[in-house]
């Protein structure tokens, strides 16, 4: 008995220890590509100056979508345990991104808007606050000045990106009235006519509602790190 208990003791051990393994290559891999993606955009804006801002995706989108889709992953994470974060705020971020970036951003016409530009250094400024400090956290404790910038400093941008996603939205509306692209007819029992543009300005408002729940959320996770930190600076 005892030994069957010291094996599943181990078996845990073992679970624990590579799923803390898998966690610390995700973030590290995950800041790799935010940091290339930021570098090169800000050498590149102070090589060229506002020239750059059109040439953006062409030069850092591959990278960028490759980032977004696999921050799928970390809903998997928080479901499964692997992460202690709240689902929605998180599921929230990961799908608006992932909507915005593969029907909105993808079309060619657009990918040379200033917008694109001004919104990838908001994903990534989100991005390069949050993993280095979800690094820190797997191998020791990070500064207080790190925890303050990630849950303080990080949604103030995290409002502004959402802003400047519902300006590039709007943008894109008169291309989607003029070319028709992703609005189709469907034969059901009732024919059906699925205007995109449409499609897009009811998005808005759910995009609004989640972000005040996130953000309220956000706000109370603040509350209780800070809380927490200061208990702990009391206690030693």
């Amino acid at each position: 008995m005892e030994m069957e208990h010291s094996l599943s003791g181990g078996a845990r051990t073992m679970r624990y220890s590579i799923g803390l393994a898998y966690l610390f290559l995700y973030y590290l891999l995950q800041f790799c590509g935010h940091t290339w993606i930021f570098a090169n955009m800000s050498a590149r804006f102070l090589s060229f100056g506002c020239d750059a801002l059109a040439g953006t995706f062409y030069f850092v989108g591959v990278m960028m979508c490759m980032c977004q889709l696999l921050s799928i992953l970390e809903l998997f994470h928080i479901a499964d345990g692997l992460e202690e974060c709240r689902l929605l705020p998180r599921f929230v971020q990961v799908m608006e991104r992932n909507f915005l970036l593969f029907l909105i951003i993808s079309q060619e016409e657009f990918q040379s808007n200033t917008v694109v530009c001004v919104l990838f250094y908001m994903w990534n400024i989100l991005d390069l606050l949050r993993y280095p400090y979800e690094l820190l956290c797997l191998i020791s404790s990070p500064s207080f000045n790190m925890l303050w910038a990630r849950y303080t400093v990080s949604i103030p941008v995290y409002v502004l990106s959402v802003i400047v996603e519902g300006i590039s939205i709007f943008l894109t509306l008169p291309y989607y009235e003029s070319q028709g692209t992703y609005s189709a007819q469907f034969k059901t029992p009732i024919s059906v006519y699925v205007h995109f543009p449409y499609v897009l300005m009811a998005y808005l408002p759910l995009l609004a509602t989640g972000t005040g729940v996130s953000v309220l959320i956000l706000l109370e996770e603040r509350r209780q790190m800070l809380k927490s930190w200061t208990t702990k600076i009391k206690t030693s």
